[in-house]
């Protein structure tokens, strides 16, 4: 008899436990279904997106043969940085060239600009004397060769002689005249002009060669990651030609989308966190965009009830100075209750 009373007591204890059980499992699910057992952000808004892809196709705006390359696959750049260079012979070339024709341009320039020197107006002045002189000596000889004429002494064809002579005298001193009055006067302005046209041109052409030798440099503009290196020492490229393509890593951006009824959550400048997949970690983000038109959502974009809706897609920027997040990687906007 006292056996099976301990063995009555026993089996009332097992099915209280295994009816205890059952009541702590069903509690357990139906509270974690009713949102009972909720996490520290469960029941906070969640968008879902992917932190965007930001790549820009680097090369050369002249042709040329590469001589560098400074930086390969993988490697992180920094704003200004040196990635590649041309060998610029060809260039240097044409800039000792245009340099020297510029300075020739400026020469003549600045000869017609100053006009005339003392010595040039002295030399003209004397050119004139001298014409004036052979003028005065013409018309005594043919004033003798005229009396002579009369006399019998000489012929009639040695006076039209001295007559020509006198019009010739009489024309140097005309030309002699004329070429003082340029030498007072100077350049013309229209020449003036036309020099300093010639020198501005040939100075663009040196400008244009400058440019050409800034040009053969690849510089980051801003910091990044090298992604591929398309081209090696030694290629001849193309302008334009892609050398390499640099992943802009700053500043990271996420686009997200939300939903139509969750839009008035929404503030631009709003804090909220950012999260991956396979982590804990949480990133500090703002809110720096909210698109004005509304739009189906992206095949990309994948909500927990996986249907097509209208949203409005959002633009973040998030705060990750180490570089840990990945560009395209899928990740989590988690708003919190309240607002900063």
């Amino acid at each position: 008899m006292g056996g099976q009373a301990e063995s009555s007591g026993r089996g009332s204890k097992l099915r209280k436990i295994v009816v205890m059980l059952v009541i702590v499992i069903g509690l357990f699910f139906g509270g974690k279904a009713l949102g009972w057992w909720a996490g520290a952000d469960d029941g906070a808004l969640k968008l879902y997106g992917n932190v965007e892809i930001r790549e820009v196709q680097l090369g050369f705006r002249v042709g040329g043969r590469i001589e560098r390359l400074l930086v390969d696959e993988g490697d992180k750049v920094v704003a200004g940085q040196v990635l590649a260079e041309l060998d610029t012979r060809p260039l240097q070339d044409k800039l000792a060239q245009s340099e020297a024709r510029l300075a020739g341009a400026s020469a003549l320039a600045s000869r017609d600009s100053n006009g005339s020197r003392p010595q040039q107006i002295a030399e003209a002045q004397a050119g004139l004397a001298s014409a004036e002189a052979a003028l005065v000596e013409a018309r005594r000889q043919l004033e003798r060769r005229q009396t002579l004429v009369g006399k019998g002494f000489i012929s009639r064809a040695e006076v039209q002689t001295a007559e020509a002579g006198v019009d010739a005298a009489r024309a140097r001193v005309d030309a002699a005249r004329a070429a003082l009055s340029l030498a007072r006067e100077g350049v013309r302005t229209e020449e003036q002009v036309a020099s300093m046209a010639n020198r501005s041109a040939i100075q663009a052409e040196r400008q244009a060669v400058v440019t050409d030798l800034e040009d053969a440099v690849i510089r980051a503009a801003e910091p990044g990651q090298v992604l591929t290196r398309a081209r090696e020492v030694g290629a001849i490229v193309q302008p334009g030609q892609t050398v390499m393509t640099l992943a802009l890593t700053q500043p990271v951006r996420v686009r997200a989308y939300v939903a139509e009824p969750d839009l008035p959550k929404l503030q631009p400048g709003q804090s909220v966190k950012v999260r991956v997949d396979g982590t804990n970690q949480q990133w500090d983000a703002r809110i720096g965009f909210i698109s004005a038109v509304a739009e189906f959502t992206p095949k990309t974009v994948q909500t927990e009830q996986l249907r097509a809706d209208l949203v409005y897609r959002v633009r973040l920027t998030v705060n990750d100075p180490k570089g840990q997040l990945r560009q395209g990687q899928p990740v989590t906007v988690i708003f919190p209750s309240g607002r900063d």
